[in-house]
């Protein structure tokens, strides 16, 4: 268990470390929409959707060794 949490850790420092060296602006254009923002916010957005699509992910795999 200390393993995972000194992992999860550094993996967390060096993602970190990524969205703070990429500060540019970036436009996103996906159909009909259009708009800016700094690449640390988009980076940062994708990481809490990975982190909340394993959690459900787990949650969910949990949740099914329950029913059995």
């Amino acid at each position: 268990m200390q393993f995972k949490k000194i992992l999860a850790f550094v993996l967390g420092g060096i993602g970190l470390l990524f969205i703070v060296q990429n500060m540019a602006m970036v436009e996103i254009r996906f159909l009909f929409w259009s708009f800016s923002l700094p690449r640390t916010v988009l980076l940062l957005g994708l990481l809490g959707i990975g982190f909340l699509g394993g959690w459900l992910w787990h949650e969910y795999k949990l949740y099914r060794e329950e029913d059995r």
